[in-house]
């Protein structure tokens, strides 16, 4: 439970992020700038998780009492370049980040970069080698051109680190919404946003960086819902009632399953409610289904901010048509499905093994889930979910 004085300090970030991104929206409606905004603030979490891990090596190297420590007098004393060119080599070990769980941000990617660049590509190309290192113009030589990347854009900055990143961390792989190039938004409003994320301040005397992060994530998931009025639902269950169901069902240990998930809010309060129990989030396996594309990759991001491992399956799919999960049998179900979906059960076999009170009707899919959830909970598992009234 966070205490007044943070509860303060998050209230005032909340109010101050969203009148700021709001003046930034006209050119897109709300479904298009949610994906815009959040991807933003996750290559801001994977970046200043980088540098705080970079300062506290950087501390480790120069520390006599640390295993990693470099002795000056090896390199020529404090002060010489060779010291500081062998901490900087050092520093690009990725051995380092991965022994503490902290994505590898290769240079293009970092957020100091993007800001810097941004600025640039408004009124100029770029070309960036594999290194990170900006040429102002193409290099003469065919074999060097061909390694490089041309930028033109702030939208197309963006995707390159983003596509760098995945490149490098297997486990984001087809998890980052590439696609700031095609929404063709204003270079100087894209820019503008660029600059707004960077003054979120991730420093608080209790709060960590991945618990503001988080906090913002989810408010700016909330308020995106509330803009897209009714199809805002489709990814956003309000914290209220995502909160009932889990303190009912008590997920401390065990397999919990959502199979309509979302944005992951439901594996997000399962945390929160497991940390305020001084309960192991390491005891609960995390597993999820969700049919939008775009949706699925907010539900990866959401959990990826937070540290924790999830299994969605190989990739988004129609929970009828397609289980990702058939074996699984949850200790915990949770779920608010979608209300009353007609024509549900094409390509759905009349014999599928999860009908056992019989085969839902086509008009209404609120059996079908019911069904689909209680096939997926373990002999003494428990479940909570919402429907439409009538069900």
């Amino acid at each position: 439970m966070v205490n007044t004085d943070e509860q303060q300090f998050l209230n005032n970030l909340d109010k101050k992020l969203w009148t700021s991104a709001d003046k930034l929206r006209s050119t897109l409606d709300a479904s298009q700038y949610k994906h815009t905004v959040l991807g933003l603030i996750f290559l801001k979490y994977v970046s200043d998780s980088f540098d705080i891990r970079r300062k506290e090596l950087t501390d480790q190297f120069k520390n006599p009492d640390h295993e990693y420590y470099l002795d000056p007098a090896d390199f020529g004393g404090a002060d010489s370049a060779d010291y500081q060119a062998e901490i900087n080599a050092e520093l690009e070990q990725r051995d380092y980040y991965a022994e503490t769980n902290v994505f590898w941000v290769p240079k293009v990617a970092r957020w100091e970069f993007l800001q810097n660049q941004n600025k640039v590509v408004i009124n100029s190309v770029i070309w960036l080698s594999k290194a990170g290192e900006v040429l102002t113009q193409a290099p003469e030589d065919e074999t060097e051109k061909r390694l490089c990347t041309r930028i033109s854009s702030v939208g197309q900055l963006i995707d390159h680190a983003l596509e760098a990143i995945e490149q490098d961390n297997a486990k984001l792989k087809g998890i980052l919404n590439k696609r700031y190039t095609s929404l063709q938004i204003d270079p100087a409003k894209l820019g503008e946003l660029i600059d707004l994320i960077a003054t979120i301040p991730f420093k608080h005397a209790s709060l960590s960086s991945k618990d503001i992060l988080g906090h913002v994530y989810e408010y700016f998931l909330g308020q995106f819902a509330l803009a897209e009025g009714k199809k805002g639902g489709q990814f956003y269950t309000p914290k209220s009632i995502v909160s009932l169901i889990v303190q009912m069902l008590e997920p401390f240990k065990g397999r919990v399953y959502d199979p309509a998930m979302g944005s992951g809010g439901f594996f997000v309060q399962s945390e929160n409610f497991i940390r305020e129990h001084q309960g192991r989030i390491g005891d609960v396996s995390i597993y999820g289904q969700e049919y939008n594309h775009t949706t699925w990759q907010l539900a990866a991001m959401n959990m990826v901010i937070r540290g924790i491992d999830f299994n969605f399956g190989k990739e988004p799919a129609n929970t009828y048509t397609n289980d990702q999960h058939p074996d699984l049998r949850a200790d915990f179900v949770m779920a608010n499905p979608p209300f009353n979906m007609r024509e549900w059960d094409t390509g759905v076999s009349d014999d599928d093994p999860r009908w056992v009170y019989g085969k839902p009707p086509s008009g209404n899919a609120n059996f079908a889930w019911l069904q689909h959830m209680l096939y997926h909970l373990a002999p003494n598992g428990s479940m909570g979910l919402l429907l439409a009234n009538g069900s």
